[in-house]
């Protein structure tokens, strides 16, 4: 994981808690490589009239449902409540007085509370800036498979299934162009926000980049198979972005956490990709107050997004650290001046190594363990590519970042695969699949790495395989598919066309036939497969009812026809205040 300078995201060059493009100590910030400690945050020269010096954030942890009462206890006792979920007992309270915590700590109905920073609250968290809206480069032609997803087999996966727009992913990170020509196809701004300073913000942009991690997340994990650029690991789902850095600092605090897995819980996200570390403690110990309440805020948010429906992967971290055998860290409290502290196995890096959360360890070249990847036997749940990983930046252009924030992204979009090709999977279930499709790794001659060649402290399970996890073998034969978007109006009629070559004679008996169509109440549909000749084979008449959405695999037999030539879906819709689009669909021959 970073370390100070870019908060907690895991990936080398980034700030301090950033997962992105090298290794940190360990600390909470993205999962790239170390940083220096950010500084304090300055007050914006045009300060909220609300905001002193001296506020600082806490979490005040309560029994779920209505907590009125320890509300108004915050506002008693010199405080202000800034957010507060009662699903899960979290208040977010902001206050400047130094005792606040201790008196809060003795209020009836209160059970844990937590200051999450060690420095101000910044002034813009009472009238947030927008990030910018960057221009936008335009990209040749040209789309080569990546080396990083031939090892995983992504690129087979996709003759199976390129991923269903019905599957939401969750990028909580750093923020996402949603502008890029390569994510724009399958961003879904409607369920964006930012959750910096832990209150959402659902204003149009909010959700967009103040640094260049998330967008790169966001790439390998979903961007688009359009002809240009690169190719995400599952380029047919619906990818979000949940901001949760703050700008400037680019720190992920445990409120902003909190906020960013309860929205994911209640705008039902499938997976969410987290490539970073809880600022600004890099391991949240038990037996201190404030580390013990963002301990339990966070995990009762990561608790109630799997109970909605939504797994969490996140990035082990980039100090080549035992996460199985902690004793020091020197990257604490990143927020001010970190000092060298001994710790134990009850200190926990979260979201990472919480509950229910799959544990993603980096590969360099091939099989191997990154220099810079976390480890731990126990703690390892699967590994993927890491190094030298090309993806999208802001502004419509690439770039090339190492870091365990850079492996989690495959394992997220392989999830996504599981969550396209399984619809209804639960999170436990999608974590079982993850397990038992990774190709096994076994420890190299390294004295650090304990356990088995199925699972051990290195790699976890092994390498995720995007191919065994969606169906061991792609269907046989020829291959050709069309992922551009057709509008399907109120009674009207659109036709996706697919031309055929290469194969000789006629089409098989047992032609496949997948579609991908994004329509609610599919019961007003007439779906055809068209032959070149002009004959007529219907797949879907009118069934279903109500139901969103189809994603299904038709087997025509289309024995007559000739195989060569250009072939066509037709969708026709039959009853008004429904619509939708064609989003993608294929034929094997």
């Amino acid at each position: 994981m970073l370390a100070a300078t870019l908060g907690a995201a895991l990936a080398f060059g980034a700030p301090a808690a950033l997962a992105g493009t090298a290794p940190v100590s360990p600390s909470g910030s993205p999962a790239s490589a170390p940083a220096a400690a950010a500084p304090k945050a300055a007050a914006p020269t045009s300060q909220s009239a609300t905001w002193v010096a001296g506020t600082r954030s806490y979490l005040v942890i309560t029994a779920p449902g209505d907590s009125t009462a320890v509300r108004n206890a915050v506002a008693a006792n010199g405080g202000t409540v800034f957010a507060n979920y009662d699903a899960i007992g979290v208040i977010v309270a902001h206050s400047a007085s130094g005792t606040f915590a201790a008196t809060m700590r003795g209020v009836s109905g209160v059970q844990q509370v937590g200051a999450t920073r060690t420095s101000d609250v910044p002034a813009d968290a009472y009238n947030p800036a927008l990030p910018a809206n960057p221009a936008q480069a335009t990209t040749p032609t040209g789309e080569p498979v990546r080396a990083d997803m031939t090892q995983i087999k992504a690129d087979q996966a996709w003759a199976v299934t390129t991923g269903s727009a019905s599957v939401k992913v969750g990028i909580l990170d750093t923020g996402v162009d949603d502008q890029h020509q390569d994510l724009a196809p399958n961003f879904n701004a409607a369920d964006s926000a930012s959750c910096a300073y832990g209150k959402a913000d659902t204003r149009a942009g909010a959700w967009r980049d103040v640094d260049t991690h998330g967008t790169h997340v966001a790439g390998t994990v979903a961007a688009a198979k359009n002809g240009k650029g690169v190719i995400g690991v599952a380029p047919g789902v619906k990818i979000s972005s949940v901001r949760i850095a703050e700008p400037n600092s680019t720190l992920f605090y445990a409120e902003n956490t909190v906020c960013g897995f309860v929205w994911a819980g209640d705008h039902g996200f499938k997976v969410t990709n987290n490539s970073y570390y809880t600022d600004p403690w890099q391991f949240n110990c038990p037996d201190n107050a404030d580390q013990a309440a963002i301990i339990e805020g966070v995990k009762r948010a990561q608790e109630y997004a799997e109970g909605k429906g939504s797994l969490q992967v996140a990035a082990a971290g980039n100090e080549n650290y035992d996460l199985a055998h902690k004793t020091t860290d020197s990257a604490s409290p990143n927020d001010s001046t970190p000092v060298t502290r001994t710790i134990t196995n009850a200190c926990m890096d979260i979201p990472t190594e919480l509950p229910g959360v799959v544990t993603v360890a980096a590969n360099g070249t091939g099989v191997t363990k990154a220099s810079f990847s976390n480890f731990g036997q126990g703690v390892i749940d699967v590994a993927a590519p890491g190094s030298n990983v090309y993806s999208t930046a802001p502004g419509g252009g690439y770039s090339t970042k190492s870091g365990t924030s850079m492996a989690t992204p495959h394992v997220v979009g392989v999830a996504a695969l599981i969550a396209s090709a399984n619809p209804g999977i639960t999170p436990a279930q999608i974590r079982d699949k993850l397990a038992t499709q990774a190709n096994d790794i076994a420890c190299p001659s390294d004295s650090r790495c304990t356990g088995t060649t199925a699972n051990n402290g290195f790699f976890g399970e092994g390498q995720v395989d995007a191919l065994k996890a969606v169906g061991s073998t792609p269907p046989p034969g020829k291959y050709f598919e069309n992922l551009g978007d057709f509008a399907i109006g109120d009674n009207t009629t659109v036709e996706s066309p697919i031309t055929v070559s290469g194969v000789t004679g006629n089409a098989p008996a047992t032609l496949k036939v997948g579609v991908n169509i994004v329509h609610t109440y599919i019961g007003d549909l007439k779906v055809d497969l068209v032959a070149p000749d002009g004959t007529v084979y219907t797949v879907h008449n009118r069934a279903g009812g109500s139901a969103d959405n189809i994603n299904t695999v038709y087997t025509v037999n289309a024995s007559a026809e000739v195989a060569n030539g250009t072939w066509k879906l037709r969708v026709n819709d039959n009853a008004g205040g429904d619509t939708g689009k064609i989003d993608s669909w294929n034929l094997t021959f």
